[in-house]
């Protein structure tokens, strides 16, 4: 079985954040699919956290190391249908892209955010739990 993953899901495991474990039960055995967009957002997130002074420049180029190691399908999304998404749902448009992901291959979610996990409750997306 596959499901989509965002990016807060990737970080929280290459950071070992606190969900780190609760993730990696929950996808055992499963499939990740995210937009094709995720290693460039994984990027953007780890530069914004260095930035902010919370890791070194050898741990931000670890961690997205580490997160290129995890078996994942990137997949592409209508974009103009996620932006639909993101202006209905006043989101970002890379929150609506794994929206959109779940939408065109009928997949569960599992974030960390609680923001896209209800947004994804109001459009019918199963959201892991």
């Amino acid at each position: 079985m596959e499901i989509v993953a965002d990016v807060s899901a990737f970080l929280a495991v290459v950071l070992n954040e606190s969900d780190r474990d609760w993730l990696i039960y929950k996808t055992a055995g499963r499939s990740i699919v995210s937009p094709e967009v995720l290693p460039y957002e994984v990027g953007n997130a780890l530069i914004a956290i260095r930035r902010k002074g919370h890791l070194n420049d050898r741990e931000i180029l670890r961690a997205f190391d580490l997160s290129q190691r995890i078996a994942v399908r990137l997949v592409s999304v209508k974009i103009h249908e996620a932006m639909k998404i993101a202006l209905r749902f006043n989101i970002n448009a890379y929150d609506a892209y794994y929206l959109q992901c779940c939408i065109e291959n009928k997949l569960p979610l599992i974030s960390l955010d609680d923001r896209i996990c209800g947004v994804a409750g109001d459009l019918g997306i199963e959201v892991v739990e």
